[in-house]
């Protein structure tokens, strides 16, 4: 196994590929769209073959979020997480403003906290923070999906 990590060159296509490696789908266009917003990508790949993934989005000066931070289940346990997500802190360590505080939060998939945690985050609630929260939206007007 010889894992290299690449800034900035996740296409959609291996986005969805990675997505369906675990079980998940989505819609390319979609995928291509969110990518062009984004701040900030990693790609984990042995050899020629893209085997993790993580974003950055968000303001890029207050509040940044990693988002979906994906490692092929063929290749869990052997540290590309960790290091994706070590290279994406670096780089909300390298552009955020000197003197400043940020945040950077996340959602983690269900059973995956503990991974979370190991790096430093929180689980909310806690007796500062309330707990997080979301809303899904299916593009109709006054469509909107419990969670």
């Amino acid at each position: 196994m010889n894992i290299l990590y690449e800034e900035n060159k996740l296409t959609a296509k291996q986005f969805l590929m990675l997505r369906e490696s675990i079980g998940r789908n989505g819609i390319e266009v979609q995928i291509a769209k969110a990518l062009q917003h984004g701040l900030y990508n990693i790609i984990a790949k042995d050899y020629d073959k893209i085997v993790g993934m993580g974003r950055l989005v968000g303001d890029g000066v207050m509040y940044w979020y990693v988002q979906d931070v994906i490692v092929n289940p063929q290749y869990q346990g052997k540290g590309i997480g960790k290091e994706i997500m070590r290279l994406l802190t670096q780089h909300v360590e390298t552009n955020s403003l000197p003197g400043t505080t940020v945040t950077i939060g996340l959602m983690a998939a269900k059973g995956k906290e503990s991974f979370y945690e190991k790096l430093g985050y929180i689980a909310r609630p806690t007796d500062t923070y309330g707990p997080g929260m979301i809303k899904h939206y299916t593009g109709r007007k006054n469509h909107l999906l419990s969670c």
